[in-house]
């Protein structure tokens, strides 16, 4: 073997090693340390604030100094955060719940009017196809209209059965809660501590190295994307509101995630509901729609210039693969451990 081969052996050994621990590091690690890891992330967004809020609180008696601690206050930030946060969540929730039971009491007439649709369809062909299509119609028809009720009287026995099973999982909940909320305290008030530690370290340089790679998907990728997410789905929301849309909020929110989602976009709404108004000659609700598309991708490709520009060192092509990995791999929060993954694999894998 020359020192050609040799090198390439080298590097795919390099690459697999690597990529077995990230994988091992986010499906056994990431699960027990994800309070931690939380509380950690937050405490770095509360930290400037909590410390600048706790030097102006500092007061002098009689030649001492008095004050508050920074994680004393980060928690109080992040509880004024999250009462506005859970209003938010109330009110929306009891909005978006109003818009679903709306949309389910308006299904029977959507129902209808696909048999409308179907049975003037079935007119223009074969006499035993119609037969054949008007059957089908009507067993979906029955279908969807017996689901609720077979909801409504399963979700009780359901509730039941499982109420051993949800209350662990409260008891959990609130346990990971208490976790993560003193983890942020005590990260806001050890952090510089834990920073000599990593600076003391034998390991100092990969540390740095993958926390300087967080920080860049942190800010460069995640940070946009969120961004971008939130802002698509209110300037939907206000489109469909003004537009006197029912399910506005319901309507709004879901673009905003399509959005943020790669290939996928509000495009591949918005484009063929505007052009199913032009064909209906409803023009200016169509010029709406589209608009309203126009808004999104713009508000879209100038954020993503700002904000993001080439500092994820990804391609789209990269993107696209490892979101859909990470979503196999990971669940919905591959989205965010998929690129995070590759980028560790090409700093540390491909290196020598």
């Amino acid at each position: 073997m020359n020192m050609r081969e040799d090198k390439k052996l080298r590097r795919w050994l390099r690459i697999g090693a690597v990529t077995g621990v990230v994988y091992g590091v986010f499906h056994y690690l990431l699960p027990l340390t994800a309070p931690f890891l939380f509380a950690w992330l937050t405490a770095l967004v509360l930290k400037p604030s909590a410390c600048a809020l706790a030097e102006r609180l500092r007061i002098q008696v009689r030649g001492r100094w008095f004050g508050i601690s920074p994680g004393v206050v980060g928690l109080a930030e992040l509880a004024a955060f999250g009462g506005a946060a859970g209003l938010l969540v109330y009110f929306g929730g009891r909005k978006l719940y109003q818009e679903l039971v709306l949309l389910a009491d308006s299904l029977p007439w959507w129902v209808e009017q696909l048999d409308i649709c179907l049975t003037g369809a079935c007119r223009t062909v074969e006499e035993a196809l119609s037969l054949r299509q008007d059957t089908m119609v009507r067993v979906a028809r029955d279908m969807i209209r017996s689901m609720g009720a077979s909801v409504r009287q399963d979700t009780m026995p359901y509730l039941m059965g499982n109420s051993v099973t949800m209350a662990r999982c409260c008891i959990n909940f609130c346990i990971v809660t208490v976790l993560y909320v003193v983890g942020v305290m005590l990260f806001l008030q050890e952090m510089d501590l834990w920073k000599e530690k990593m600076e003391e370290s034998l390991y100092r340089e990969e540390f740095a190295r993958i926390i300087g790679l967080l920080r860049n998907v942190g800010n460069a990728y995640v940070r946009t994307q969120g961004i971008i997410m939130v802002l698509t789905a209110l300037v939907c929301t206000a489109g469909f509101f003004f537009l006197g849309n029912p399910y506005y909020i319901l309507a709004g929110a879901g673009l905003g995630v399509l959005d943020a989602l790669p290939v996928f976009g509000t495009g591949t709404v918005l484009i063929p509901w505007a052009l199913v108004c032009f064909l209906r000659g409803r023009w200016g609700r169509g010029l709406a729609v589209f608009g309203i598309y126009l808004v999104c991708y713009f508000l879209r490709e100038i954020l993503e210039a700002r904000l993001m520009a080439d500092r994820v060192g990804l391609t789209p092509l990269e993107t696209l693969a490892s979101v859909y990995v990470g979503l196999q791999l990971f669940g919905l929060l591959g989205f965010i451990l998929g690129p995070v993954g590759l980028l560790v694999v090409k700093e540390f894998g491909t290196e020598g």
